[in-house]
């Protein structure tokens, strides 16, 4: 089976989940090609596996802990390629796939539907419209077209893999607003996490310790440094601090005794699998790392960014731990770590989470889903 998978690159955590797909096919003996763009492509390269460059579809930008929606339009309607389209074409004809998934790149996904090639839509998110809500009479029309697009969108691929717990355990649930007539392509697939928990080798941190994943964009910075100043506060709990690729850790010149800030780090997994709490921000696939591995997280939401506010108040609703906000000051940080540390209702649900992502076995599921697909068609 020869399968295409189209990255959309804004945030790793697209680009996690492909490469989990994408090691469950080629070890199953399937032929897989990736696109991706930006720091996504760098990724899948550093992986060691074949990547063809494409158009980058969405920009983001931000400041002060928000998403800044009407400049990421600006930016991405700077950023965008006249010659995307036929190039996203060239590249399914010259693979000739059998089946191409695409992780909310949705300019494969149409271009998949060009040349009748069967396409599986990867989501956490279906109602978008939710980005331009109470921002001006511009952005509220511009929110509606965006509805109409992905309705059409979604009506017309083959199945829409939703890479979370089935429910009633769906943290991406209030996120996904699809009409009755669609709930039939739904596929949920368990958490897509490119590592097994038991193959992981735990690093040796001082114990009780917490793992802050806050980085990569800019406007995160002000979170990095409250993390920091939280830690001042209580030298008993330990810290590691991931600072991302965006973001130089050398500004940081006092660094607590306990805290240890590290650079960009590719694989973030023997750090989670290491530590007693999670601090990430409210991105899907980050959070499914976590719980996948037992993990209870504290989240803070770029303000602003719906999907982010959703996922995280679903961790706070659950008991998986929780939702903080920019504006949350150490002190409260600190009590809300220790409540998490300290009490086990948490790390029992969390626990719970991870013998069922264990069982679900995301990336296997769809591989036996795609293949299936391709036996039926050849039949």
């Amino acid at each position: 089976m020869k399968i295409i998978i189209f990255i959309c690159g804004e945030g790793l955590g697209h680009t996690s989940r492909c490469l989990a797909l994408g090691k469950e096919l080629l070890t199953a003996g399937h032929e897989v090609e990736f696109g991706a763009y930006g720091y996504s492509k760098d990724l899948v390269e550093k992986s060691g596996y074949q990547v063809q460059e494409i158009p980058s579809e969405i920009k983001l930008v931000g400041k002060a802990g928000g998403l800044d929606l009407a400049g990421s339009i600006e930016a991405t309607l700077k950023n965008a390629q006249p010659l995307g389209g036929p190039k996203v074409l060239k590249l399914i004809r010259d693979f000739k796939p059998d089946v191409v998934v695409s992780d909310s790149y949705y300019l494969g996904t149409l271009a998949a539907m060009v040349l009748k090639t069967p396409v599986y839509l990867i989501v956490n998110q279906s109602n978008m419209e939710e980005f331009f809500k109470d921002r001006g009479v511009p952005i509220r029309i511009l929110g509606e077209l965006t509805k109409k697009f992905y309705k059409e969108v979604f009506e017309k691929t083959n199945k829409i893999i939703i890479p979370d717990y089935p429910l009633p355990y769906t943290v991406c649930r209030k996120n996904l607003n699809f009409s009755p007539k669609l709930k039939e392509k739904l596929f949920y697939s368990g958490p897509l996490v490119k590592d097994k928990y038991e193959d992981i080798v735990e690093i040796p941190l001082e114990k009780p310790h917490i793992v802050s994943l806050i980085g990569g964009f800019g406007y995160r910075e002000p979170i990095f440094r409250k993390v920091l100043t939280t830690a001042t506060l209580d030298s008993e709990i330990n810290y590691t601090l991931i600072s991302g690729p965006n973001l130089d850790p050398s500004k940081f010149r006092e660094v607590p005794k306990n805290a240890q800030i590290l650079r960009f780090v590719e694989d973030t997994f023997p750090y989670i699998k290491s530590s007693d709490v999670v601090i990430a921000p409210g991105g899907h696939s980050t959070i499914m790392e976590a719980l996948s591995f037992g993990v209870p997280v504290l989240s803070f939401p770029d303000e602003g960014h719906s999907e982010q506010e959703n996922n995280a108040s679903v961790i706070e609703e659950e008991g998986y731990g929780r939702m903080l906000s920019y504006s949350t000051p150490p002190e409260v940080i600190l009590e809300c770590a220790k409540e998490v540390l300290e009490d086990e209702k948490y790390r029992n649900k969390v626990e719970r989470l991870q013998r069922l992502a264990a069982e679900l076995n995301g990336p296997k599921a769809i591989r036996k889903l795609l293949e299936k697909e391709v036996r039926e068609k050849a039949s």
